[in-house]
C-alpha cells in the first residue's frame, strides 16, 4: 500500500465489551478528537456473542459450534442458533432508532445465519454417509460461526456512524459467498487498498477468511492478528486498541481500583511477559508483527477518552529502574521431576519433557533445574497433568515425579536493575506470613517471579503492589507523556 499516509493514519482496535456501548464508542472513540478520519477501525463481536458463537471463553460451555461439533442432540445447535438470532435482533433494537435502518440490520444479519443454518444441516446430512468426516470440516465450521460476530458488529456500527454523519464504510473482510480464499495480505489489500482515508472511515470486521486459516493457528486472536496486519501494510503511525480497563500496575480487583495506576509506557518486552501469564495486552504474535514494523501499540481505556493510555515500544526504558506491574496465576501445578542419574544428562531429561508437554499441549509457564531435579509450571488440569505424569514415568522410568498446586505472582518493570529490590520483595512476602516455594529472575532483570502456595496468591498480590508500587505515588501514570 502506499506509504503516503504514513505520517497519519492510525489503526484502531475495539473490544468486545466497548462495542457493546455504542454510546461511548461514537463519543469517546470515533469523534474523540474530533477528527475522525485518517483511521482505520477494525472491531471485535459484541460482547459475549463469540462465546455464544463457539464456547465460553472461561467456562468452555458450549455455543454453537460446540453443539454442532459435539452432536450429542441433532437440534441443540438449531436451537443456540435461533436463540442467538434472537439475540442478535434485540441488540438491533436497542441500537437503531430509525424502523427502516433497523428492519436493513435485522436482514442483514438474518439472512447471514439463515445460509448458515442451511449449510450446517447439509454438512450434518453428508457427513452421516461414512465417506465423509465431520472432523475435517469442524475448522471452516469454527470460521464460519465466528465471521457472523464481527459482521454483525461492524455493519451496525458503520451504519450508524453514516446516521452521525460520518463517511463511514463497512468493510467486510469476512469472504462471505467468496469464490476462493487469498492470502491475508491481498485480502487487506484487495478491501483497502483504494480507500481515501482522509474522506473515508472504514469499519472493519475483526474475523479475516484468508488462505492462512488464522483461526487454526490463533483461534480467537484472530481479530488481534487482523488488526495487526492491517497496522503494517497501511505503515500506520499508531496501532491503537481500546478496553473496557486500564492496562493497570495490577488487578484492580485485587487490590482495588483506587490503589492501582495506569503503567503509561513500556515495551514490547513487557507485553511478552503478560502474554505468557495469560494477561494478553495484544496476542504474541501481533505485537510481533508491530514490533518489527517499529508501530507503537497504545492500549485506552474507552471510558476514560482523556487519559494518554499506555504505550508499548521497543525501545523504552524507565528513566529510574522501577517496578512497573504485578500479575500472576493462581492455579499452577508445579511438576518436579527428581532423578539421581540426572546429573550430566539433564539435556535428554528435559527433551522427554518438553516432547511430553508438546503433545499433551501443557501450557509450561516456566522452569527451574539443579543437578538432578527440573521442576515445570504448568497450567493445566488435573487431569491433564495426571497424564502427563504418566507419560514422563514411563519416558524416565528411574526418575520420582512429584506434583504440587503452586500460584505466580510477578513483579515486572522495563528496568528493575535496583539493588536489594529482591531482598525487599521477598520481605515482603515474609512480613505476610507467605512462604515462598521457588524464586525466579534471569539477568535481563525485567520479572520477579515468586511462587507461593495458591491460598496466599491474592495476599501476595496486594501484598507486593503496596510495596512496590503504591509507596511511590505515581498519580495519573508510572510514566506520564
Amino acid at each position: 500500500m502506499s506509504n503516503t499516509q504514513k505520517t497519519t493514519l492510525s489503526v484502531e482496535k475495539i473490544g468486545g465489551t466497548s462495542m457493546s456501548d455504542y454510546q461511548a464508542v461514537r463519543d469517546n472513540i470515533i469523534l474523540y478528537p474530533e477528527n475522525f478520519y485518517n483511521r482505520i477501525f477494525v472491531v471485535s463481536a459484541y460482547g459475549g456473542i463469540t462465546d455464544d458463537l463457539l464456547e465460553h471463553k472461561k467456562t468452555d460451555q458450549p455455543g454453537v459450534y460446540g453443539l454442532f461439533a459435539n452432536d450429542d442432540v441433532d437440534d441443540d445447535w438449531r436451537i443456540a442458533l435461533d436463540q442467538l438470532s434472537l439475540k442478535l435482533n434485540k441488540i438491533n433494537a436497542n441500537l437503531f432508532a430509525d424502523d427502516e435502518l433497523r428492519l436493513k440490520a435485522n436482514d442483514f444479519i438474518d439472512e447471514r445465519i439463515a445460509e448458515t443454518k442451511q449449510l450446517l444441516n447439509h454438512l450434518q446430512d453428508l457427513c452421516r454417509h461414512g465417506h465423509f468426516s465431520l472432523e475435517s470440516h469442524l475448522l471452516t465450521v469454527r470460521e464460519l460461526l465466528a465471521s457472523l460476530g464481527e459482521a454483525h458488529s461492524a455493519w451496525n456500527l458503520a451504519h450508524l456512524l453514516q446516521t452521525e454523519g460520518v463517511n463511514a464504510r463497512f468493510v467486510d473482510l469476512t469472504g462471505w459467498q467468496a469464490d476462493e480464499a487469498l492470502p491475508l495480505d491481498a485480502m487487506i489489500e484487495t478491501h483497502l487498498g483504494e480507500i481515501d482515508f482522509t474522506k473515508e472511515l472504514p469499519i472493519v470486521t475483526g474475523y479475516t477468511h484468508c488462505r492462512e486459516n488464522l483461526m487454526y493457528t490463533f483461534d480467537r486472536g484472530y481479530s488481534e492478528m487482523t488488526f495487526s496486519r492491517i497496522a503494517v501494510l497501511c505503515q500506520a503511525s499508531e496501532a491503537v486498541i481500546h478496553k473496557e480497563y486500564h492496562l493497570s500496575s495490577a488487578d484492580p480487583r485485587l487490590v482495588g481500583e483506587e490503589n492501582v495506576v495506569p503503567i503509561g509506557k513500556t515495551n514490547y518486552d513487557i507485553a511478552d511477559q503478560l502474554a505468557n501469564l495469560g494477561m494478553e495486552a495484544v496476542h504474541p504474535r501481533a505485537a510481533q508483527g508491530l514490533r518489527q514494523a517499529q508501530i507503537p501499540l497504545r492500549i485506552k481505556n474507552t471510558f476514560d477518552p482523556g487519559h494518554h493510555g499506555t504505550i508499548f515500544t521497543e525501545d523504552y526504558v524507565s528513566e529510574y529502574p522501577q517496578v512497573e506491574i504485578i500479575a500472576g496465576m493462581q492455579h499452577l501445578i508445579a511438576l518436579e521431576v527428581f532423578d539421581q542419574e540426572m546429573m550430566g544428562q539433564q539435556g535428554t531429561y528435559e527433551k522427554v519433557i518438553i516432547d511430553a508437554t508438546n503433545r499433551l499441549k501443557c501450557q509450561v509457564i516456566t522452569k527451574d533445574f539443579n543437578a538432578n531435579t527440573i521442576t515445570i509450571y504448568l497450567k493445566a488440569s488435573l487431569k491433564k497433568v495426571k497424564r502427563l505424569a504418566e507419560q514422563l514415568k514411563q519416558g524416565l522410568p528411574t526418575a520420582t515425579i512429584n506434583t504440587s498446586k503452586v500460584a505466580l505472582a510477578s513483579a515486572m518493570g522495563s528496568d528493575m536493575r535496583i539493588k536489594g529490590l529482591l531482598a525487599k520483595a521477598v520481605q515482603t512476602l515474609f512480613d505476610q506470613g507467605i512462604n515462598v516455594e521457588a524464586i525466579h529472575q534471569n539477568t535481563r532483570q525485567v520479572e520477579m517471579q515468586f511462587f507461593v502456595n495458591e491460598t496466599d496468591y491474592e495476599k501476595a498480590v496486594k501484598a507486593l503492589h503496596s510495596n512496590l508500587i503504591e509507596v511511590h505515588n505515581h498519580g495519573k501514570a508510572i510514566c506520564e507523556h
